[in-house]
């Protein structure tokens, strides 16, 4: 398959993902974060966070994601953000997902918000399901093991100031590869 076709068909997966999130989605997508055991409990010791109702994931060899989301401080919306992720190894399918950054402090807040921040692919997120999670990569939302005890996910904890959870909404990707999220962020205006 040619990467002409490889890059038009993920970008039907991740337009058919990545819907619009109306100001509804996104205190619903808060609450879905604030009953899913796990990360409701970040609400409370959290600086602030960012949420993303919608990202959507798609690759056939190449890959890609895509979300748009807010952030807010002390519970009050301050500014947008998108999530964007380019992957490159062995992939193929399509998947929709919800995910929350916390921030521990205003350190945490600050790095996030300085216009472009970026997670590295060893960054490690929480998978939230009903009545179970698992830590996962960024690079994927299905539960998997970890290169050692350095690389474990902490559930529960923060890394470096933050902590990440998703949701899964559907579809199916099965993924071996690399890449990391990136964010910009626009103040409120």
């Amino acid at each position: 398959m040619s990467l002409a076709i490889r890059i038009i068909a993920l970008s039907a997966i991740l337009l058919g993902c990545a819907t619009p999130a109306s100001a509804d989605r996104y205190a619903e997508t808060i609450q879905l974060f604030k009953n899913a055991g796990e990360s409701a409990q970040f609400f409370d010791k959290s600086y602030g966070y960012a949420v993303f109702p919608t990202v959507g994931k798609g690759g056939l060899g190449i890959g890609g994601a895509r979300g748009e989301g807010r952030v807010y401080r002390g519970g009050a919306y301050v500014g947008d953000t998108v999530l964007t992720q380019i992957t490159i190894g062995l992939q193929a399918g399509g998947q929709a997902y919800s995910q929350i950054i916390f921030f521990k402090d205003q350190r945490a807040f600050d790095e996030f918000t300085s216009g472009n921040f970026e997670f590295g692919a060893q960054a490690s997120a929480v998978v939230v399901t009903a009545g179970a999670s698992a830590g996962a990569g960024t690079t994927g939302t299905s539960a998997g093991a970890s290169g050692g005890k350095k690389d474990a996910t902490t559930v529960g904890e923060f890394y470096k100031g933050m902590a990440t959870f998703v949701i899964a909404k559907g579809g199916l990707m099965f993924e071996a590869s690399v890449g990391g999220q990136t964010f910009s962020f626009k103040p409120k205006g």
